[in-house]
């Protein structure tokens, strides 16, 4: 399983970019999985339904299945918000796991950016930034680059900077840089 994320401000379009590159993705035989980071508080049931009934009662976890999919609910309560390593060691295998959000993590990143965000690159700030998607041209001696509308080269970005889970594990362990650097 290998581990890569994408990283920007909001509205540079990792969302949108991330729901074109799956289905290039599994064209190319590449199984994929995401985990995203939502900076609020979400809920994926719905009040008065039998799932969210036993959750305000107090369980801990609940898992919903059918014949087409299952969702396992973990209520943290009080606790500590869930690090990107454990919510990793959660997932099933895959080829590759797109990570959207998590920016202030050591993992290794490709910086999305849109120009007319008019946000400041992460990059160079950023250690874990291997390469960059963006609507801008890319800069003298900049990173790898791909630009936003180019699925085909944002994919091959992708693949070739995505790290093997042990090591992006071993990298959120120690905090620091991914071992390649840039």
């Amino acid at each position: 399983m290998r581990v890569i994320g994408l990283s920007g401000w909001s509205g540079a379009g990792k969302t949108t970019l991330i729901v074109k590159l799956i289905p290039h993705l599994i064209a190319r035989g590449v199984h994929v999985s995401t985990l995203k980071h939502a900076h609020h508080a979400f809920d994926i049931d719905q009040p008065g339904k039998d799932s969210y009934r036993h959750r305000e009662a107090g369980a801990s976890e609940v898992l919903i299945a059918s014949a087409k999919r299952f969702a396992l609910m973990h209520e943290i309560r009080d606790g500590e918000e869930p690090s990107l390593s454990e919510l990793l060691a959660r997932l099933s295998p895959v080829d590759l796991v797109l990570i959207e959000g998590f920016k202030r993590d050591a993992h290794a990143k490709i910086e999305v950016s849109r120009a007319a965000n008019g946000k400041p690159p992460l990059f160079p700030d950023d250690p874990g930034i291997v390469a960059v998607i963006s609507d801008d041209p890319p800069g003298a001696g900049s990173l790898p680059h791909a630009h936003l509308d180019d699925v085909a080269a944002a994919a091959d970005l992708i693949l070739r900077f995505a790290e093997p889970v042990e090591a992006t594990l071993a990298v959120l362990a120690r905090g620091g840089a991914p071992e390649g650097g840039r």
